[in-house]
Formats: C-alpha cells, structure tokens, sequence
C-alpha cells in the first residue's frame, strides 16, 4: 500500500466533488420532479436518496483494496471507481420497476445521460432475472444473494464524473441495509449471519412477489 499515492487519489476526489455533487442533484431532481413518477396518493417512487462518498470511508476502502498489481492511482481512479456520487431510487413492488427502467432510458436517448457501462441487474431469483432480461438488462448473481438493479450514468460522453444509480424495492432496501450493518466496512466471518443473510434475501423475495400479486389483485 502507498500512502502517498493514496493521498493524492483523496485530494483529487476533493478537488472534484463539486462536480459530483451537482451532477448527483441534477439526477435526484431528474427523479424528484418527473410528475408521472410522483402522482399523488399512488406513487411509482416512494422515496430517494442520495449520498456522496465520505473522504473517510473512501481512504479507508483504498487501504483495504489496494493492489500491487493493479494500483489505483489519480490518473486512472475516477475512470475505474464508479460510486462517488450514487442515487437510490425505491419502489413498493417489481412490476412498478419498468415504468423508472424506461424512464432512465429516456434521459439516455435524449441525451440528457450517458450510460457509462451496461445496466446491471442483480437478481438470484430465476423468475426476476427473466423479467429483467427482457427489458434488456444483464443479469449478475452475487454469493450474498443482493439483489438491486445498478446503472453508472455521465453528464456528457466520456467524462470522469459519473453518479451509480442503484433502484430497488422496498423489502430490498431492507435486505440491503441488514446486510451493510454487518458487512460494511469488514464482511462478516460468521458463517450463521452469512447463512441467515441468504435466507432473508429468500424472503425478502417471496415479499416482493407477493406485493406484486396483490397489487396486479387490486389494480385488475
């Protein structure tokens, strides 16, 4: 590990986040202020957030993941780290997902965002990734059994700021929050929380389904 190195990475990611922060909030308003998204009492988003990445937990995760081989440095960081500024847009329930899926690809058409790379979905469930892979995402399984869909946006083609815009349902964000309480910045050695991790991801899964079922129920 070298700290010099380390630091001069920091310090550019100070001299930037002022990019990344107004891009950031240009995104959240994308969101925010989209009145299809946000009808009265029937709402596709039921909440945002949005966060910078905190020069603490940045030097600390560049500690922790340096690679001899493979140094990071600030010629290549904002080019190969892609989280410094991220969105998290939440949903009730899947079929509700397809309406922000087009929505993001608009601002991509229009030319508003450009995508970085290719949207990924993180789904372990069959079912879910076979919804998904018709709407053209790439689907990706993780041991831990995380499931959200994940989209690395630009202001312009080719630029170093890019905000991570992570859309999930609700029972995912409640997975997702457990899950960072016991692995984040350390992943957890137990082997029973890892075990019971999955096994909520299982139900976290069955939830949503269920959602679903009642809202096609209702809305039928």
């Amino acid at each position: 590990m070298n700290e010099h190195i380390i630091d001069k990475i920091v310090q550019s990611y100070e001299n930037e986040k002022h990019f990344f922060e107004r891009f950031m909030n240009g995104v959240v308003d994308t969101f925010k202020l989209e009145p299809k998204l946000n009808e009265y009492g029937n709402p596709i988003i039921y909440t945002i957030k949005n966060r910078l990445k905190d020069i603490g937990h940045l030097r600390d995760k560049l500690a922790r993941k340096w690679d001899n081989e493979n140094p990071l440095t600030p010629d290549n960081f904002f080019e190969r780290v892609t989280d410094l500024a991220g969105v998290r847009v939440l949903h009730l329930y899947q079929d509700q997902f397809s309406i922000l899926h087009e929505h993001i690809k608009k601002q991509v058409e229009n030319g508003d965002w450009f995508l970085k790379e290719n949207p990924v979905a993180y789904s372990w469930d069959p079912e879910s990734t076979s919804y998904f892979e018709k709407l053209g995402l790439e689907p990706k399984i993780k041991d831990s059994y995380y499931t959200s869909i994940h989209y690395v946006i630009m202001p312009k083609a080719k630029s170093n700021i890019c905000c991570e815009i992570q859309v999930r349902t609700l029972f995912e964000e409640i997975w997702g929050e457990i899950d960072h309480s016991i692995n984040y910045p350390y992943p957890t050695e137990s082997i029973p929380c890892k075990e019971q991790l999955r096994v909520l991801s299982k139900l976290v899964s069955t939830g949503t389904r269920l959602a679903d079922s009642i809202f096609r129920t209702h809305n039928g």
